[in-house]
């Protein structure tokens, strides 16, 4: 089993800045592949960004692209997401996600492990 826990999350306006972690622990190794998701009320759950932990490979929603920026610790066995010129559509409860397999899967129904989420809230 692997746990995921996450943090980082808040109240922030709009145009401001965030980073979320994700810390791993359990049987990390059998992971490829860790992501994030989101989940606004009322609506299903969306990808936003995932990366490789062997290889770093990145793989973005294209409402994050160029805003958001995925990254890895190793040492840590933590995955960052951070989280720039935020917008109220951002607004939602964010998922850390990981993988045994190896794509960088835009689908929920891929990922074998998940974090209890952690809220962000941009204000207009």
């Amino acid at each position: 089993q692997v746990q995921l826990v996450e943090s980082g999350g808040g109240l922030v306006q709009d145009g401001g800045s965030l980073r979320l972690s994700c810390a791993a622990s359990g049987r990390t190794s059998s992971t490829n592949v860790r992501g994030w998701f989101r989940q606004a009320p009322g609506k299903e759950r969306q990808f936003v960004a995932a990366i490789s932990w062997a290889t770093s490979n990145t793989r973005y929603a294209d409402s994050v692209k160029g805003r958001f920026a995925i990254s890895r610790d190793n040492a840590k066995n933590t995955v960052y997401l951070q989280m720039n010129s935020l917008k109220p559509e951002d607004t939602a409860v964010y998922y850390c996600a990981a993988t045994t397999r190896v794509v960088l899967s835009a689908l929920d129904s891929m990922y074998n492990y998940w974090g209890q989420g952690t809220q962000v809230t941009v204000s207009s």
